[in-house]
């Protein structure tokens, strides 16, 4: 025996069949040594498909827990969830004649599609074939992206070393000669160069520039 639960609502009349396809996601590839292998993967969303009778006529075998409602109830109820896109609870109860309860199906699901068939044959009773899947809860994630700053347009000042202007100040064209001078000494004070100091020495006719005594002036330029 089947009861059957679409979104808390107990239909009048359970499924004779009930059809549940439990997808795979997995994947077969052939690799170059090995052939073909098979990759695992996590398991897909469940179907289910069944056909339900919606009688517009009160039978003592239909199930009416809130008192007889047509088929116009129901398929009301059907337009809602499909036009909402509404998820909603898929409850299927079975057990045996005596009352005991073999197992049940509890799960969210989505209603993919369904069909009404209408047959002289069932009067005036409505057959809907249904296609439910299985939903699957998720939760998004947003990333924050900064923008990056913008370079400022103000160019970079480059520091430019500026060049040592010539000093002002001349070297003098004599030295008086005092206690401890040496030409060689004068020549790197005055001259910028000690080494120059044979060249004075001979501008000043000294023989011996390592003998210089106080008091002599010697020229430099």
């Amino acid at each position: 025996m089947y009861e059957v639960f679409i979104d808390g609502v107990q239909f009048p009349v359970a499924p004779a069949k009930l059809d549940t396809r439990i997808n795979n996601k997995n994947q077969t590839i052939t690799l170059m040594n090995d052939g073909e292998v098979n990759l695992l993967k996590k398991p897909g969303l469940t179907d289910f498909s069944f056909e339900v009778l919606l009688p517009n006529v009160k039978y003592p075998f239909a199930v009416y827990p809130d008192g007889f409602q047509p088929a116009t109830f129901y398929l009301e109820k059907l337009e809602k969830l499909k036009l909402k896109k509404k998820k909603f609870q898929f409850i299927v109860t079975r057990s045996k004649p005596n009352g005991d309860l073999l197992f049940d199906t509890n799960i969210k699901v989505s209603l993919e599609e369904y069909e009404i068939k209408e047959d002289a044959e069932n009067g005036f009773d409505i057959n809907v074939p249904i296609v439910l899947k299985q939903y699957q809860d998720y939760g998004t994630k947003t990333i924050k992206l900064k923008k990056p700053k913008k370079k400022s347009k103000t160019k970079k000042k480059v520091a430019v070393a500026s060049k040592k202007r010539p000093s002002a100040k001349t070297a003098p064209k004599t030295h008086k000669v005092v206690k401890d001078d040496t030409l060689w000494a004068i020549c790197k004070k005055y001259l910028g160069d000690g080494s120059k100091y044979p060249e004075i020495a001979k501008k000043n006719n000294i023989k011996n520039p390592h003998l210089i005594y106080p008091g002599q002036v010697i020229k430099l330029g």
